[in-house]
């Protein structure tokens, strides 16, 4: 499957990359070191996760979606295909997210884990398998009040969300 996807630029961006949010600088530095050598080519990094120093250094939770989020990995239908394919729920999560055509970055520090979480390309989830997928019920992960500011370009989130929150 996918390895990577054409952006609307040209350019290509790997379908697995690493998510270094919220993970203590040295934290980062050692999973990122084992994310390149596990063969891993897209590190998600930023100012504001604050460990943005470390990110670049080396390169020259899981399943729960934010404070108090259901579990993706413990949801039944995620268990249930998992338990059909022989795989992990982190697998048939990450594999969902290729075959709908998303990039998606597992964050661990764990170097086993961090090799685990790349190794869904040779595999697919079965047509039949993928249509359970629509009957997880569908809830904001995120409210995102971070990208809120008056001088921002959103000012509230029902801007952000343009009226769907």
């Amino acid at each position: 499957m996918a390895e990577s996807f054409v952006l609307n630029t040209g350019a290509r961006i790997p379908s697995v990359g690493l998510g270094v949010w919220q993970m203590q600088p040295d934290a980062a530095v050692n999973a990122i070191y084992a994310a390149v050598k596990a063969g891993y080519r897209h590190i998600d990094c930023a100012a504001a996760y604050n460990n943005e120093k470390e990110a670049f250094s080396p390169l020259g939770s899981p399943g729960s979606p934010g404070i108090n989020g259901p579990s993706v990995l413990k949801n039944p239908i995620v268990v249930s295909v998992a338990d059909k394919l022989q795989k992990t729920p982190a697998h048939v999560a990450l594999r969902w997210g290729i075959q709908m055509g998303h990039s998606v970055l597992p964050k661990s520090a764990n170097e086993s884990r961090i090799k685990e979480n790349i190794d869904i390309l040779d595999w697919s989830i079965p047509e039949d398998l993928m249509a359970k997928f629509s009957e997880i019920k569908q809830v904001r992960l995120l409210r995102a009040e971070f990208a809120v500011h008056p001088q921002g370009g959103y000012n509230t989130l029902e801007d952000f969300w343009d009226g769907e929150i």
